[in-house]
């Protein structure tokens, strides 16, 4: 059985979501994290709830196909994975990523 821990890697540090948090729609916050490639979104969004204690309005997902990698004349793939974007219902206290984990 997994746990919640085993749902959410790690949140998703780059410009392009640390401005998606930043800028919210309608007072809903958007954020992004890393997750389990096997993660369903019921899993997701129980685990988003748990961990940091916030109500959860969407879940969406995507996945990332792992690219080709090339060393020297050896060739090989980087792993696969998967990312979700959480929408936070209206009126949620916004929150930084440390402060619950």
């Amino acid at each position: 059985m997994r746990t919640i821990w085993d749902v959410i890697k790690a949140p998703v540090i780059t410009e392009k979501a640390l401005v998606a948090k930043e800028e919210s729609q309608d007072g809903r916050q958007l954020l992004t994290f890393r997750v389990d490639v096997k993660a369903t979104k019921p899993e997701i969004k129980s685990a988003i709830e748990r961990i940091f204690n916030v109500q959860v309005d969407a879940v969406r997902t995507i996945n990332y196909m792992g690219k080709k990698a090339r060393r020297g004349r050896y060739e090989g793939r980087k792993p696969s994975w998967k990312k979700a974007y959480v929408t936070l219902k209206t009126g949620q206290a916004p929150f930084d990523y440390g402060e619950n984990i």
